[in-house]
């Protein structure tokens, strides 16, 4: 295992960040290709910067936000804050008391790290499900001492939640009058414009929030709404550990909510199926996402030991030799871990094809599934064949250091050095 704790993901981080600003320095913006679907924007005129004073800018830019935040998901009422995880902490801050329950229902693990960290930082006893029979039993029996219901709309991965049984979670918390709070982050887009699913707050939760730059170009950010009373106690307590979103950030949402349009996700949705056509030809790894591919650590780890044993088992014409007994090593990649094999094929299709996926920036904690979304911006910048071979040959790169003798030295270079 290379990457072995959160700070080699700091790390891995801090290193495609150095390869990123080095190709914007030496190509240009231009040949940068982030498909992550999480490359949000700053979008302002000069007017509005001279604005963003430290009083002036919330003067000016809050009451526009609380329009068309409510707009977007409704509520009576809007707060932006730092990111998406610290609007859950903040209201787990607000709401949770040492040794009760939350909740936790999600279409499918895992969870997003920040709601158990947030819990074990209040005490509070943690449980999960993405069984709803199993979340209906485990809620009679610890029903009194549950003190937060909270509900993922759409997984790290996109696996959206069903919508009738997103209402069986939100009527069991409401049966007990325990607040519930819908983690939509990329959900409050995904789920309303392409599963034609109604907002959480008008399907009955009490709180929402979700990310300000995911499949839309607003900056690294979240935005709360539900009723007035959660949301300012909510405000109190992100306040006191500076939680809350500064002016630039409430700018930068505000934009991003102007310029938001749920049809460029749906022509993504077309774009998908014709990326998928062509990778299905030459790949069995791929899985469609609602706007774009993806590729999990379990399905990367079955196809290089099937395609590592292949090439072991072979003579110098690429003949398959059935009596090779040199390798009979079921774990063909070595000591790299499943996440390992994520990381490094996203940093060479960052460094070879100058693609951004998440695995490469993403923060420690975050799911290694490497996913071109067709809704980002620099997907426009891409034919569908560029996407394909872009794709092919990082994935011929890749096996090919994992071929090598010094294959985890190799892709310790690749995950951690710059050149």
């Amino acid at each position: 295992m290379l990457v072995k704790d959160s700070l080699d993901e700091v790390k891995k981080r801090e290193n495609s960040l150095r390869i990123i600003k080095s190709i914007i320095k030496t190509k240009g913006r231009n040949h940068l290709y982030d498909l992550t679907g999480l490359s949000g924007g700053f979008l302002a005129t000069q007017k509005d910067l001279d604005l963003l004073e430290t009083y002036i800018g919330p003067a000016i830019f809050e009451e526009e936000l609380q329009k068309l935040g409510q707009s977007h998901l409704g509520g009576e009422k809007i707060f932006a804050v730092n990111r998406t995880s610290s609007g859950i902490l903040a209201t787990i801050l607000a709401i949770v008391k040492k040794d009760s329950y939350v909740f936790h229902f999600l279409p499918e693990f895992p969870a997003h790290p920040s709601i158990p960290r947030s819990c074990n930082i209040v005490g509070a006893k943690y449980l999960e499900f993405d069984d709803i029979d199993e979340f209906k039993s485990n809620f009679n029996d610890y029903q009194d001492e549950i003190a937060l219901i909270i509900i993922t709309g759409s997984t790290m991965d996109h696996k959206v939640i069903d919508e009738d049984i997103f209402k069986e979670v939100i009527e069991k918390g409401k049966s007990k009058d325990i607040p519930v709070l819908v983690d939509d982050a990329s959900g409050a887009r995904l789920r309303t414009a392409i599963f034609n699913q109604k907002r959480a707050i008008d399907l009955g939760a009490d709180l929402v929030v979700t990310s300000t730059d995911k499949l839309m170009q607003g900056p690294r950010g979240g935005l709360m709404a539900g009723s007035e009373k959660l949301i300012n106690e909510i405000i109190a307590k992100s306040t006191q550990f500076g939680l809350e979103a500064q002016p630039p950030s409430i700018l930068a949402m505000v934009k991003g909510l102007e310029n938001y349009d749920e049809e460029k996700l749906r022509v993504a949705v077309n774009k998908k199926e014709e990326l998928m056509n062509i990778l299905s030809k030459n790949f069995s790894i791929f899985e469609k996402t609602p706007t774009g591919v993806m590729v999990s650590e379990l399905s990367l780890k079955k196809e290089v030991d099937k395609k590592l044993k292949i090439f072991d088992n072979s003579d110098d014409n690429g003949n398959i030799n059935n009596n090779n007994n040199n390798n009979n090593n079921n774990n063909i990649s070595g000591n790299l871990s499943n996440k390992d094999l994520c990381f490094l094929w996203s940093m060479i299709l960052l460094k070879e094809e100058n693609i951004v996926t998440i695995p490469a920036v993403s923060m420690p904690g975050a799911s290694p599934t490497i996913r071109f979304d067709l809704s980002s911006n620099d997907a426009n910048n891409l034919s569908i064949n560029d996407i394909y071979n872009k794709i092919k040959n990082s994935f011929e790169s890749f096996l090919g250091v994992l071929k090598m003798n010094n294959n985890e030295e190799i892709a310790k270079d690749i995950l951690f050095k710059t050149s």
